[in-house]
């Protein structure tokens, strides 16, 4: 049976961690997939650490911003140790730092490539995290995405599905065509057109409109090892949290 992790960040708004921790591992899950926003200090870290164990979760990939992973290598690989994360995956840019043109984020993929030197040094991956902006038509054609990926090839990619969909395209391809490189994955679904408004648009995984069938499929020929579950709102994350995962489970 698959092992499937929790984006912790689908519960920020439900505390405390140490209820949502004991809520996930009551639903079956056995991975949990942290946030920047959520860590603290070395005594923080460590009782989080002891949180998870005692409820028999893990912690192999983790989101943390670029100015992180930039200005605190040492900090990052510390926190990975005494978590036992394995992948760091940095998830977003400001819009007003993304470039304009194919150039310029061939330019930025090699640039952020660099920033996983120490990382990698220290025996962790490191890679990429999309939302739907990677995915938008460059003046010249093409999107970010590829022109990100393929000037970078030592990237690993942890694809987010649906929002590759909310861009307008096919998850499917580009699974295939990266599939080598996509070593985990958010698990995540898109309401039907003008429900769970409430909730950003988003759906419980497997109560949406993604072909999940044909998503795994394609999954299964490719590298991904950790499916993290994830909803941006919830407006109850227990309920999310059990639906997911039992769906999940029939794909």
């Amino acid at each position: 049976m698959t092992d499937f992790s929790y984006q912790l960040y689908s519960s920020r708004n439900f505390p405390p961690m140490s209820g949502t921790l004991r809520m996930v591992a009551n639903a079956g899950y056995t991975q949990v997939e942290g946030f920047g926003g959520m860590f603290g200090d070395g005594a923080a870290t460590a009782a989080l650490g002891d949180d998870m164990r005692a409820n028999g979760l893990s912690m192999p990939t983790v989101h943390l911003g670029p100015d992180m992973v930039e200005g605190d290598p040492d900090a990052v690989i510390a926190l990975a140790q005494a978590l036992g994360i394995t992948q760091v995956f940095v998830p977003h840019l400001g819009a007003d730092k993304r470039p304009s043109d194919a150039a310029g984020w061939a330019d930025f993929g090699r640039s952020f490539n660099a920033l996983g030197a120490p990382l990698r040094a220290a025996g962790l991956g490191f890679g990429w995290h999309n939302h739907d902006f990677e995915f938008a038509a460059l003046p010249e054609g093409g999107t970010p995405f590829e022109a990100m990926m393929d000037a970078a090839p030592d990237l690993l990619i942890e694809l987010d599905i649906a929002w590759v969909q909310v861009a307008g395209h096919d998850p499917v391809a580009w699974i295939k065509r990266y599939a080598d490189r996509i070593v985990a994955v958010h698990v995540k679904d898109i309401a039907p057109a003008g429900t769970c408004e409430d909730e950003d648009g988003w759906a419980d995984v497997g109560h949406g409109i993604m072909d999940w069938a044909a998503i795994n499929d394609a999954l299964a020929g490719s590298a991904v090892a950790t499916w993290v579950m994830e909803h941006d709102n919830p407006n109850d994350d227990r309920r999310f949290a059990e639906r997911s995962i039992a769906a999940a489970r029939k794909f």
